[in-house]
């Protein structure tokens, strides 16, 4: 099949997932077009059977904002006609699923048999469904695609919940490249770390406020009160990350936390890890999560959104109140203090992880677009 692949370029979830997903149908034998506003990130090496393709935004006096749905629109309308594109797949609804219809729209009977395919992640959902100007377009543009997916039960209930959606939404999972994301030999880096032999404590997140970092310093410091010898990675960055470094003084442990920026090769940070915290304040999935399980390392994370649907509690990590620092604080010196829990819980996590392995899911996506593709 021909194959275009609507996301956007960040190190979120979205944008991971899309590309990775793009990797995988091309691995297949599928020709994939990648469609955004700048190359993303897991876009990293060439390929010829992976093309991207850049939306340009050109600046005109007139637009304070460049309308990158038009411009979107319109490499969509060209893909169509010279590529003969089987399937649009775009990942978030606002504004790719638009965006998508406007270009079928265009074409008419050119693109009758194409099937637009839109895949719910979140922030389209919880943060832009929360606010009513977007509402009406978001109902249109969800309603308007030929199949529907989201990546968590949850994510699907909150999309009933919050729009007025006529559409069957799929669930289909985030997945993980299990080669990838796996524990390796990194002695070495754990030494120059914790020379000690301290235990180490990981979080990986874009530090906005909806992952409630300063929760990461807090549970920290109950786990280092609670006689845990450890030292915290801090992976990432983003507008809280002042808040987090405020949150170490004030706590008087700098000395014990590492802030590392961004890393593209996370699953070396994952491979020296001890223990995952992940308090977020929303989470459609928990790709993070899933990362660190994939790599053997046990997880405590708040019981929100999608999280309960990969963090099994009692088996894979735990799961605490949102919030509630000093539950977190509780279970993770009970995993890192007893050896044994803490090995069950390891090998637990990576046998989660293997349910939801790349080429698993993405013959789940293969299968869907043939069955949304017959019923044009």
């Amino acid at each position: 099949m021909n194959i275009g692949i609507v996301c956007y370029p960040t190190y979120g979830c979205s944008g991971v997932v899309a590309t990775e997903l793009a990797k995988g149908l091309a691995n297949k034998g599928h020709n994939l077009h990648i469609l955004s506003y700048s190359r993303p990130a897991r876009l990293d090496a060439f390929r010829t059977d992976i093309t991207f393709h850049e939306v340009d935004l050109s600046s005109y006096p007139l637009f304070e904002y460049p309308p990158y749905d038009l411009a979107l629109a319109n490499v969509m309308v060209n893909l169509i006609k010279h590529e003969k594109l089987d399937v649009l797949h775009v990942h978030y609804a606002i504004p790719h699923a638009t965006s998508a219809f406007l270009a079928k729209q265009i074409l008419g009977d050119l693109a009758k048999d194409v099937a637009i395919i839109t895949t719910l992640h979140g922030t389209d959902i919880t943060l832009i469904g929360s606010d009513p100007s977007y509402k009406d377009v978001v109902d249109f543009s969800i309603n308007q695609s030929d199949g529907v997916t989201a990546v968590s039960e949850y994510l699907k209930q909150e999309t009933y919940n919050k729009f007025d959606i006529k559409k069957d939404i799929r669930v289909i999972p985030n997945f993980i490249d299990l080669d990838r994301f796996q524990k390796s030999n990194k002695n070495h880096f754990k030494k120059a770390i914790c020379p000690e032999g301290e235990k180490v404590i990981t979080h990986v997140s874009n530090f906005r406020e909806v992952k409630r970092v300063p929760d990461v310093i807090s549970t920290f410091d109950q786990i280092l009160k609670n006689g845990v010898d450890a030292k915290l990675l801090m992976v990432g960055d983003g507008p809280d990350r002042q808040k987090a470094e405020n949150k170490c003084r004030e706590l008087k442990i700098c000395d014990k936390v590492r802030f590392l920026g961004k890393q593209e090769q996370v699953e070396e940070v994952l491979s020296i890890s001890d223990l995952f915290l992940i308090p977020s304040g929303s989470e459609t999935f928990g790709l993070a999560a899933l990362e660190a399980m994939s790599c053997g390392v046990p997880v405590v994370s708040s019981n929100i959104g999608g999280l309960p649907e990969v963090n099994t509690h009692g088996e894979t990590g735990y799961l605490c109140e949102l919030g509630d620092v000093e539950c977190m604080g509780r279970y993770s010196t009970e995993i890192l203090k007893d050896e044994k829990l803490h090995a069950r819980m390891s090998k637990a996590a990576r046998a989660r992880a293997k349910e939801f392995e790349m080429d698993l899911v993405v013959k789940v996506y293969e299968d869907y677009y043939e069955e949304i593709k017959s019923g044009l």
